[in-house]
């Protein structure tokens, strides 16, 4: 191979290889610079699923849930999830007859 087309590729292959490094050096440091709040993610947190239900006290299905069991119950209400043993029977047997 001609002299030029060997300088060619082998500076190629320099720029290519400094190019990866620069970018794993960006994505290092936008990493290392990222302010992230711990235990954001109420699913994580041992003190959610600890603490009484904020309406423990007015609503009689909250009694005995933990915060984090109460927000699960709202997404189930929301979604139209059974909340009982007897509703998803009722369900079942209707699924069993169509």
């Amino acid at each position: 191979m001609k002299r030029s087309t060997m300088n060619l590729i082998s500076g190629t292959l320099l720029s290519a290889g400094v190019a990866v490094l620069a970018m794993a050096a960006c994505n290092k440091r936008q990493k290392d610079s990222a302010e992230t709040w711990e235990d954001t993610d109420m699913r994580s947190s041992k003190k959610i699923d600890r603490m009484e239900s904020a309406d423990a006290d007015k609503v009689p299905e909250e009694k005995g849930l933990t915060q984090l069991d109460s927000t699960y119950r709202s997404e189930w209400i929301a979604n139209g999830f059974p909340q009982t043993h007897k509703e998803m029977k009722e369900l079942e047997k209707e699924g069993q007859k169509s």
